[in-house]
């Protein structure tokens, strides 16, 4: 059953596709049996080539794992009438004591649970939305390269006895200014100077971004819903707004949660029931951005206070927060839904 020798009208063919960044590892299935396996670069035009070549009048399905290569495939295979998911890879099931990894492998699991219909696609953005996302998502990079290159200055003038062993204080402009103030030898104050050079030249690029932020917000109708919930800022309207959007494409509350990863682990069996701890599936950013809001809110809003009190006394002030948070959300989408700005006092139920 392979070769364009076949008939494949009226069949359907599951591709699984193992994506990286110079080649495609696919595996194909159809009738519940593996009609082709091989190995191509990673083009997908050929790749939409090779199915219409191979599998001539059958209608195809594929999937493959989110990454690095985002979703250019998935538009192109789309655009040529493939239906294809992009899956999360924690959702790909893996036998127990499975250890085994290699990328035929992978396609041929991906391949097989999408032909049994146990793949679940993530929402795939818009191209417009992933173009927004570059300035929330540039400037989380810019200060995870600050960070690091504060962490570096710190080092060198703790190696050089420049910073006490106690000194605790976080590293600032003032800091560098009074370290280079004093005589150090030449290779040393190249160093320093040639990492705040570094750093300083971040920072403009941060207000350069921060300024497109601004600019991206006026033109967002979405910005007037977010900026109404307390704890929300500017800039985390502006990373909410475009991670979330408008929300629509959550059925309901619950799908939100675990889209967050604010969803609580469970551990379940019989009569025995326990809750753990937040799944942290999703992205860690829209976490980190809740939960910050959410230490912010509950100075704001009393009934969230309330509430952040009565949990923190039974279950410790994390996982209050972590409720909080996801209070939070909910009454985000709801104040969309409803199109009513938030306000302090009102229910807002999601």
């Amino acid at each position: 059953m392979t070769g364009a020798s076949t008939s494949y009208e009226g069949k359907h063919v599951y591709i699984g596709i193992d994506v990286h960044r110079k080649s495609y590892t696919l595996t194909c299935r159809c009738e519940g049996l593996v009609i082709k396996r091989c190995h191509m670069a990673a083009d997908p035009a050929a790749l939409v080539a090779f199915c219409r070549k191979q599998f001539p009048d059958a209608s195809f399905a594929s999937a493959y794992e989110a990454g690095f290569s985002g979703f250019g495939l998935h538009r192109t295979l789309a655009a040529h009438d493939i239906h294809n998911i992009v899956v999360h890879p924690a959702s790909i099931e893996v036998a127990a004591h499975d250890r085994v990894k290699t990328d035929k492998r992978d396609s041929a699991k991906i391949a097989e649970q999408l032909a049994a219909g146990r793949l679940h696609g993530i929402r795939v953005p818009t191209e417009d939305e992933e173009q927004k996302r570059l300035l929330t998502r540039g400037r989380e990079q810019l200060l995870r390269h600050r960070t690091r290159l504060q962490n570096q200055l710190r080092m060198r003038l703790h190696q050089f006895g420049l910073l006490a062993p106690t000194d605790s204080r976080r590293m600032s402009r003032e800091i560098v200014t009074e370290v280079l103030q004093q005589a150090l030898s030449p290779e040393l104050r190249l160093t320093v100077e040639t990492l705040y050079t570094m750093w300083q030249g971040i920072d403009e690029q941060l207000r350069h971004l921060e300024a497109k932020l601004r600019e991206q917000a006026k033109h967002d109708p979405l910005e007037q819903w977010y900026r109404s919930v307390p704890g929300i800022g500017p800039l985390a309207a502006r990373v909410l707004a475009n991670e979330l959007g408008d929300m629509q494409h959550f059925p309901n509350e619950r799908a939100l949660f675990s889209f967050t990863g604010l969803t609580p682990s469970e551990d379940s069996s019989g009569d025995t029931r326990h809750i753990g701890h937040i799944s942290r599936q999703g992205a860690g950013r829209l976490r980190y951005v809740l939960i910050e809001s959410a230490w912010v809110a509950i100075r704001k809003d009393p009934d969230l206070a309330t509430a952040f009190a009565r949990i923190a006394h039974r279950a410790g002030k994390k996982r209050a927060i972590v409720a909080i948070a996801r209070k939070l959300v909910g009454r985000i989408r709801a104040v969309i839904r409803t199109q009513q700005l938030y306000e302090v006092g009102k229910r807002h139920a999601a």
